[in-house]
């Protein structure tokens, strides 16, 4: 699975710390933090008719994902939200358009890890393109990476943070078996997530995922169990075995880039029918007429 390119973000710009550049114009600091050591927060959004989906959910992971690294300097949301208008405004978006937010802990004064380095307060970077969810509906084909999830001993998942080396090493792993995502593992042994999405299961009429102990607390994750419970659809969160995903009726992954993917295939097995299941396909349509109507007008 390979993201395609969209030729209407050919000339778009970007917003950072005020300033509207475009996208082939260089704006960001080589002594900023998130180039230094990834030392950075982000959020995914997207734009349905001109409305954000979730948007104060994700300022408000943002702002504790920033809390719990030590950010000095945090936006305000009405500041980050008026940086989010301007981008799209510029670049004449209203639907169909997913945002990239980072906020850095800003510039040092001279290269290095302390973050006593950085006096010049944070970068707030606000990326707009135009792209639809970017999975495959008819169903995508996991393998299961090597790479192991960090837990909250290593490094917590709550923190919503730019060091993805650890999901793009399994992401290479997974690029290698000729699949679409890897499938990632806790330290235990459990079911985490993939190396971008959420992963949830059907056995029966039910829905079962794993715990967020390795994996971030999804927007979208937990917009389907609330949906679930609003529309009788039973859903427990536990830990999770691979055996158990490779038995389940159904398994679907969850992601505001890519909205509510079914899982067709994992580690050559066929998952159910080797299709689109319709639980699936219902929790897909039910997602996606909440999301559209329930977001924050910002374009």
């Amino acid at each position: 699975m390979l993201q395609r390119y969209d030729e209407r973000n050919a000339d778009i710009r970007y917003w950072i710390n005020g300033v509207l550049r475009h996208r082939d114009e260089p704006g960001l600091s080589p002594f900023d933090s998130v180039v230094q050591g990834g030392d950075a927060v982000w959020e995914g959004l997207r734009l349905y008719q001109g409305k954000i989906f979730g948007l104060y959910e994700h300022l408000a992971r943002l702002r504790r994902s920033a809390k719990a690294l030590g950010f000095a300097d945090i936006p305000a949301d009405d500041v980050i939200v008026a940086a989010l208008r301007e981008t799209l405004h510029a670049n004449a978006m209203t639907d169909g358009v997913h945002v990239r937010l980072t906020l850095t802990r800003g510039v040092k004064v001279t290269s290095g890890m302390d973050p006593r380095l950085n006096r010049a307060g944070g970068t707030l970077i606000v990326l707009a393109e135009f792209k639809a969810p970017v999975y495959d509906t008819s169903g995508l084909r996991l393998v299961t990476a090597s790479v192991r999830r960090p837990g909250p001993d290593v490094l917590d998942p709550k923190i919503h943070h730019n060091n993805l080396i650890n999901s793009i090493l399994a992401k290479l792993e997974a690029n290698v078996a000729g699949a679409d995502d890897a499938l990632m593992l806790d330290g235990r042994g459990f079911v985490a997530e993939t190396n971008a999405t959420h992963l949830f299961a059907v056995g029966g009429e039910a829905l079962f995922t794993p715990y967020a102990m390795a994996c971030p607390e999804g927007i979208t994750r937990q917009t389907v169990l609330d949906l679930a419970a609003r529309h009788g659809i039973p859903a427990v969160v536990r830990d999770v075995s691979l055996p158990e995903m490779y038995a389940a009726d159904e398994v679907f992954c969850t992601g505001t880039m890519g909205e509510i993917a079914a899982v067709t295939e994992i580690d050559g097995r066929p998952i159910g029918a080797g299709a689109v299941g319709p639980l699936t396909s219902r929790i897909a349509a039910i997602y996606r007429e909440h999301a559209a109507a329930n977001g924050v007008a910002v374009s």
